[in-house]
């Protein structure tokens, strides 16, 4: 917790309602450890990494699935190399229960390995339906993305929203982590404004060194300016220090309008560790 918080349950807890985690694949021990912290049938995002294979995604997604907890595992589109890779991953998937629900991103290869460009190409296969899947999840980013500009971002995921739609998949949009709350609410309004509907869950990073912290926003293209640091409650000079969520889901929650926003729950990045963030998120709901 910031230095700020108490030991008081906040009045934002109920934000938390229905939260999700992200592990690796290299995480299955620490996902048992964290068990205990974690409220079953919670839904826990498996990572589509570069230094990751096959094996280890569906062995990660299938220890979510016998903890009592929801698998949403990711497809990283431009990390396929061909038809053939993505069918082998979701009938792997689907032989352990873990297709129900996938998060369906680009990915971060500047040029596709195969034939799958961006995650719209995924979605528009035409293989998720035959494999199980029910819902897809999508990237949403309220501080925009270094290498996409806003049109193009916008228009992608309204083409994705509606191609879900047209194969039948229920539609959610989980976004990248920030700092700053403003720009999330801006989004938000954006996002609704133009009739999407969808569930979104916003990116939180859970408690971590704020050296670790600062290397994953400049590694994703998150704003760090120090006025914002302060806001969200670390300093810039004490690189050695940590920080939690506390005070950007006390100002998120106090924000938030179901009527402008909709519906709205957050998603923990783990850059602290899975049992860190679990057991972070159970003290602060009391």
């Amino acid at each position: 917790m910031t230095e700020d918080s108490t030991e008081t349950p906040a009045p934002s807890a109920p934000l938390l309602t229905g939260f999700s985690l992200e592990m690796t694949g290299k995480d299955i021990g620490a996902l048992q450890e964290a068990q205990p912290s974690i409220p079953p049938a919670t839904r826990i995002n498996v990572t589509f990494l570069g230094n990751e294979d096959l094996p280890m995604r569906v062995a990660a997604a299938a220890a979510v699935r016998a903890g009592g907890l929801v698998p949403v595992p990711h497809i990283s589109a431009r990390r396929l190399q061909s038809r053939e890779d993505l069918g082998k991953f979701l009938v792997s998937l689907e032989e352990v229960e873990a297709t129900e629900e996938l998060f369906v991103v680009g990915g971060d290869p500047v040029s596709p390995l195969g034939p799958y460009p961006d995650a719209l190409s995924v979605i528009r296969s035409g293989m998720l339906p035959g494999h199980g899947v029910r819902a897809v999840s999508i990237s949403g980013y309220p501080e925009g993305h270094p290498d996409i500009d806003a049109d193009t971002l916008w228009t992608a995921l309204e083409d994705k929203i509606s191609a879900l739609d047209e194969n039948g998949l229920d539609a959610s949009i989980t976004t990248q982590f920030g700092f700053d709350v403003a720009p999330v609410l801006t989004w938000l309004e954006e996002v609704r404004s133009r009739g999407v509907t969808a569930p979104v869950r916003i990116g939180v990073p859970g408690p971590a060194g704020v050296k670790r912290l600062l290397g994953y926003a400049r590694r994703f293209g998150v704003s760090s300016s120090a006025g914002i640091a302060h806001k969200y409650g670390f300093s810039l000079t004490n690189l050695l220090g940590t920080a939690g969520p506390d005070r950007f889901i006390q100002d998120l929650a106090q924000a938030l309008s179901p009527a402008v926003h909709g519906d709205v729950r957050l998603h923990f990045y783990t850059f602290g560790g899975i049992k860190t963030t679990a057991d972070w998120i159970r003290n602060y709901q009391g």
